[in-house]
C-alpha cells in the first residue's frame, strides 16, 4: 500500500484528503478491468469513465482558476494505478487549459461542459517537426480572412491526436517576431483541410499523430484571447499543468517502491530475505528519501499557485525537474531489485520503466526546465 502519510503535510486541506480517498477507492475498483489491448478504445472508455464518476469536473474551470494540488493529487493516484487511466485525465486539463483561462464566456459554455463530463477528448497542439521546446520558432499560420483564419502547416507528436474531438492549436498570426507574433484557437476535428497524417509509436503506447492543416478555414470566434498572446496563454497553461507532470511521476515512483518492497520481501537470498541485504537496504532508503523530496518540490508548486501566486514559473520548473528524473532513478532500482523478472515484458516495474521515460521529454525536456530553473534564479538576484 503507497504511503499516505504526505496527506498530512500542511499544503493540504480536509477536501484534498478525501478527493484523495474517494478516487483511491475508484481507482482500485475500476482500473484493474481496462483492458489495454486497444489504446484509442482504452483512452475513450477511461475518459467516459472518469468523466461519469465525476473527477474530470476538476480537469476545467469556468471561473478562469484551477485547483492544481486536486489536480496533482488526481494525477499522482491514477499513474500509481494506470498510466494510461493519468495520460486520460491529464489530457482532458491540458487541452481545455487554454479556454479555461483565457476564454470566453461562449467557448467554456460550448466545451468544458462536455469535456467535464467525458463527451468530448481535448488535445493540446503546440509542438512543430522543427519545434518542440523552442515554441517562439513555430512557423505554422493563421492568416486573418474577413471573418476567418485560414490554417497552414503541421503539428507533431500531439498527444490524443486521431482521437480529440477538440485541440486547442497555437499558430503564428504575425503581429510581431518570435513570441509575440503567435495565438491560439480552438480547432474542432473534422474541419475541411484538417488531416491527421501520421499515427506514432511510443514505448509506452498513447495516442499520439502528426496533422496538417492546409487551407483549413476556421472562424475568427475560434480566436482565444487576444492575437498575439499566444506565447503567453501556452505558458501560462503550462505553468498550471508542469507540476502536475511531476505528480505523474511521483505516482509511477510510489508503486514502483511498493512493488520493489514486495519484491525484497519474499525473494530469499541464501535462506534470507532481500531486504536483509545492506546494499538492498541502502537502495530502499534511496527511493523513499528521494520520493519524499520529489512530493515536496511537486506540492510546495500545487500549493503556491493555489494560493494566489500569478505565475510559479521556477517552482513548477523544479518540481518537474527533480520528480521526474528522480522518479526514473526509482523505478530503474526497482527493476534491479527484481533481477531478471523486471525486464520481463507484462511485469509492473517493466510497465514503469517504459512509462517513465516519456516524461523527462514533454511539456519541456529536463535540460529545457534546467534553463528555466538558472534564468529564473539569477533575475532574482539582478532584481534585488
Amino acid at each position: 500500500m503507497a504511503d499516505k502519510s504526505f496527506l498530512n503535510w500542511p499544503f493540504f486541506e480536509d477536501r484534498h484528503r478525501a478527493l484523495s480517498a474517494e478516487l483511491e477507492g475508484w481507482a482500485g475498483a475500476h482500473l484493474s478491468k481496462v483492458d489495454h489491448g486497444d489504446t484509442d478504445a482504452a483512452c475513450r472508455r477511461l475518459v467516459s469513465d472518469l468523466g461519469h464518476a465525476g473527477f474530470l469536473k476538476l480537469s476545467s474551470s469556468d471561473a478562469g482558476k484551477l485547483d492544481v494540488r486536486s489536480l496533482c493529487l488526481i494525477r499522482e493516484t491514477l499513474a500509481r494505478h494506470d498510466g494510461l487511466a493519468d495520460f486520460a485525465f491529464a489530457m482532458q486539463g491540458l487541452g481545455t487549459g487554454a479556454i479555461s483561462l483565457f476564454g470566453t464566456l461562449d467557448q467554456k459554455s460550448e466545451w468544458l461542459s462536455k469535456t467535464r463530463a467525458g463527451e468530448a477528448i481535448s488535445a493540446f497542439a503546440l509542438t512543430e517537426p522543427q519545434s518542440g521546446s523552442d515554441v517562439a520558432n513555430s512557423t505554422m499560420t493563421a492568416t486573418r480572412d474577413g471573418e476567418h483564419f485560414i490554417l497552414e502547416g503541421e503539428k507533431t507528436w500531439i498527444s490524443n491526436g486521431g482521437i480529440a474531438d477538440v485541440y486547442t492549436l497555437f499558430a503564428r498570426t504575425g503581429e510581431a517576431p518570435g513570441a509575440r507574433g503567435l495565438s491560439a484557437f480552438i480547432v474542432p476535428a473534422g474541419l475541411p483541410g484538417f488531416e491527421i497524417v501520421e499515427r506514432l509509436d511510443v514505448l509506452a503506447p498513447h495516442p499520439l499523430a502528426r496533422l496538417r492543416f492546409s487551407n483549413c478555414r476556421l472562424p475568427a470566434s475560434a480566436l482565444i484571447g487576444e492575437p498575439g498572446q499566444g506565447f503567453k496563454i501556452a505558458m501560462s497553461v503550462l505553468d498550471v499543468f508542469r507540476s502536475t507532470v511531476a505528480a505523474a511521476a511521483l505516482g509511477f515512483a510510489r508503486r514502483a517502491l511498493d512493488e520493489a518492497l514486495k519484491r525484497v520481501s519474499s525473494r530469499h537470498v541464501q535462506g534470507s530475505p532481500l531486504a536483509e541485504l545492506q546494499m538492498v537496504q541502502g537502495h530502499i532508503a534511496d527511493m523513499a528519501l528521494d520520493i519524499d523530496a520529489a512530493a515536496l518540490l511537486t506540492y510546495r508548486a500545487a500549493w503556491t499557485k493555489d494560493a494566489g501566486a500569478p505565475r510559479v514559473t521556477r517552482e513548477a520548473a523544479m518540481a518537474k525537474l527533480f520528480a521526474t528524473d528522480q522518479a526514473q532513478q526509482v523505478i530503474d532500482k526497482a527493476v534491479q531489485l527484481h533481477g531478471g523478472d523486471g525486464v520481463r515484458s507484462g511485469e509492473t516495474v517493466e510497465r514503469l520503466y517504459r512509462e517513465i521515460r516519456a516524461l523527462r521529454i514533454y511539456e519541456g525536456a529536463s535540460d529545457v526546465q534546467r534553463v528555466v530553473i538558472a534564468r529564473q534564479t539569477l533575475a532574482e538576484q539582478q532584481g534585488m
